[in-house]
């Protein structure tokens, strides 16, 4: 099963999220099938680019976002 799910990018202490598509067994940091936006929560106010019509694309094919990217999800309307 595919999980749209956030991946750690950055340096110690300057995290940044990438949010990537990704079947569900994989590493966190493991190669995504597809990048399809990216988080960073160090701006104020954070920075949110998300590419909506791909994450549809994914979730119309059964993937499912986990808890995290869908509150992403909610707030970034």
């Amino acid at each position: 099963m595919v999980k749209i799910r956030l991946t750690q990018t950055g340096t110690t202490n300057r995290k940044t999220y990438r949010i990537i598509a990704i079947e569900e067994g994989k590493r966190r940091d493991g190669r995504a099938l597809e990048i399809l936006g990216y988080y960073n929560p160090l701006v104020k106010p954070p920075q949110i680019r998300i590419d909506r019509d791909r994450i549809s694309f994914w979730v119309s094919r059964g993937a499912q976002p986990t808890p995290a990217v869908q509150k992403l999800l909610d707030n970034a309307v």
